[in-house]
């Protein structure tokens, strides 16, 4: 095929210079001399060309073409232009080359990889534009890019490549991890599934401290050889093996595209842990090493880059505060108490302030009358989100950064005022105390002496009437500012109660230093006592322990609260072996001030001995 059409000029003939003012006063030269010229300089020019008509055929094209692509410049003219440069291999690239050879478009660019007849690839940037108007025709170069690409090949190696142990560095794997939950990536195929080792070394800041930097990037790169390795074994038989990755310091990753399950990562965390535990030899330093590993896997679908590597980041923490040199699985309900934790936590101190707070009570019932002789005052979070709260979800949060004084303060203001409340109300009857928990950090980040002398002030409450409980781990071994707090609040005559005595110290000797007035006895030395039937016997040393602690502290002139009472046996039994109070379920769950108030409006009937608990009435 010739490339021209009857009545029109040949497409070569169609390639000239602009007329100027200096040709003009040159002799004029024929159509037939500046075609020559221009004929010459496209067959000759270094640059690869080649006309291509309408119907994206070639119609002539030059030697730097026909050398570029491996054949004979006579073996070109009437080729598919598009076969010969792979202009149809994408839809985009096809419809834009289209555009232009139908005179709907300027101009195409695009690079393509071409195969060489001798084997080899050789990257072109192609351009299209079209020939003056009436050509009937493009005009398509090639340039021949390949050192470029190939210095861009390696630039990006070194960009994309940690220099220590030659592995993908944290921007390659990001790179990946971004492109593996691309939709398009898993809805053309795999599993849908996405899998991550994520890891750092035990211990390798003392071998950099130690022995220096030096040796230290010797044990890392070794490190990353065994990684490798593991990774390589992990893909045999599979599309591809994991990518390992350094993604700073220590930490390094495992990346599992179209993973099977967590057996796959589980298999592949067991291997990394194994092969690490390995000792290094490092020019005759023989070095120990282990490696705490997050393992996560889940759909590719609804995952994000930041959301998975919270999640493996999380679980890392997990398995080093398990005991390190293992791999932990996420857990979505572990994480998610973990992010209900840090919510409470940072909304804790504003609740105060917004009155989120609330107290309940529960009865203390005097064992031999079965009266209601006090109240133990619990404080309740009515958290906007999570809904009601008992204090063993954020008392422990308060304690750890402090909002535990400002929150102790107003437990203390608040059951103070109720406790006052009730007395105005019954003039007549004898008053019931109030006990409140103090956490050990208000007594050394405030003045718990103050704070209870001005409550004490502003209520016109007697301080008999307060009761301060503080847990026996706390008081036992006080000494100092501790001490001469208590000591200061008995003297002014509060009384002093240690909670959950019996599961630490348990030194009754050190009591009788102690400003302590009442002990409470842990639930677990009281539910020993549950048995129901007459004919049953219970295990001897629970009673023999309870009853010995009892005569003791009565010895001591102290009180003793049995806590967790919740059948009529125990009751009875503690009755017998001479327990003061009890606290429990038998008598009422926590109540509103409401439900208290109407207890003590009812003074002839015992609390808990008519066969219904108050709280449940």
């Amino acid at each position: 095929m010739s490339g021209t059409s009857e009545g029109s000029t040949p497409a070569a003939d169609l390639i000239r210079p602009a007329v100027t003012d200096s040709d003009r006063k040159s002799p004029p030269r024929t159509n037939a001399e500046a075609s020559g010229t221009f004929r010459a300089a496209f067959v000759r020019a270094p640059l690869a060309m080649a006309v291509v008509d309408r119907e994206g055929l070639v119609a002539t094209a030059n030697d730097a073409l026909a050398e570029l692509l491996g054949v004979d410049a006579g073996q070109l003219a009437g080729r598919v232009a598009a076969d010969l440069m792979d202009l149809a291999s994408d839809a985009r690239t096809w419809h834009a080359y289209r555009e232009v050879l139908g005179g709907r478009d300027a101009r195409l660019r695009c690079t393509r990889r071409l195969k060489h007849p001798d084997g080899h690839s050789v990257w072109v940037q192609i351009t299209v534009s079209p020939l003056p108007e009436g050509a009937g025709g493009v005009l398509l170069a090639a340039a021949d890019i390949s050192a470029r690409r190939e210095l861009q090949g390696r630039l990006r190696h070194l960009q994309m490549h940690d220099p220590v142990t030659r592995l993908a560095n944290r921007t390659l794997f990001f790179e990946r991890l971004s492109a593996a939950l691309d939709v398009e990536s898993y809805e053309r195929g795999g599993t849908g599934r996405i899998g991550l080792c994520y890891l750092d070394l035990d211990g390798f800041k003392a071998v950099n401290d130690t022995l220096g930097h030096r040796v230290g990037d010797r044990l890392l790169a070794a490190a990353a050889e065994r990684l490798s390795r593991c990774a390589d074994e992990a893909g045999y038989g599979r599309a591809s093996a994991p990518l390992v990755a350094r993604l700073g310091g220590d930490e390094f990753a495992l990346l599992v595209e179209d993973s099977t399950g967590t057996e796959q990562l589980a298999d592949l965390a067991e291997s990394v842990l194994s092969a690490l535990q390995e000792p290094f030899d490092l020019s005759g330093q023989r070095l120990s090493l282990s490696a705490s590993i997050g393992v996560v896997e889940r759909q590719a679908a609804g995952t994000t880059a930041t959301g998975l590597m919270q999640a493996a980041d999380t679980t890392l923490y997990w398995a080093k505060a398990d005991g390190k040199s293992r791999w932990t699985l996420f857990d979505p309900e572990r994480n998610a108490h973990r992010m209900t934790r840090q919510a409470l936590a940072s909304t804790l101190r504003p609740a105060i302030d917004r009155g989120e707070f609330t107290l309940e009570y529960q009865p203390l019932v005097g064992m031999a009358d079965g009266r209601l002789s006090g109240v133990e005052a619990l404080v309740r979070w009515n958290h906007p989100q999570f809904g009601m709260l008992t204090p063993n979800r954020f008392i422990a949060l308060a304690e750890e950064d402090g909002a535990i004084v400002p929150l102790g303060r107003w437990v203390l203001a608040t059951a103070c005022r109720q406790a006052r409340r009730w007395q105005l109300e019954r003039p007549d009857e004898a008053p019931i105390f109030v006990s409140v928990n103090v956490a050990v950090r208000q007594v050394w980040d405030s003045d718990l002496v103050a704070d209870v002398a001005a409550v004490l002030a502003e209520t016109g409450l007697a301080p008999h009437l307060l009761q301060l409980e503080l847990t026996e781990s706390a008081v036992m071994g006080s000494a100092g500012r501790p001490l001469q707090t208590l000591q200061a609040l008995s003297e002014m005559g509060v009384r002093i109660a240690i909670d959950d005595f019996g599961t630490g110290y348990s030194n009754l000797a050190y009591l009788s230093r102690l400003p302590v007035s009442v002990l409470k006895l842990d639930g677990s030395f009281v539910r020993g006592f549950q048995y129901e039937e007459a004919d049953a016997r219970p295990n001897p040393a629970d009673e023999v322990i309870v009853e010995a602690m009892i005569e003791l502290a009565h010895r001591l002139g102290l009180t003793v609260t049995a806590e967790c009472v919740e059948t009529s046996a125990q009751a009875g039994r503690l009755r017998r072996i001479g327990c003061d109070t009890g606290q429990g379920w038998l008598y009422s769950r926590p109540v509103s001030p409401g439900r208290i108030s109407e207890l003590l409006d009812c003074p002839s009937e015992p609390a808990g001995q008519t066969g219904q608990a108050v709280g449940n009435a």
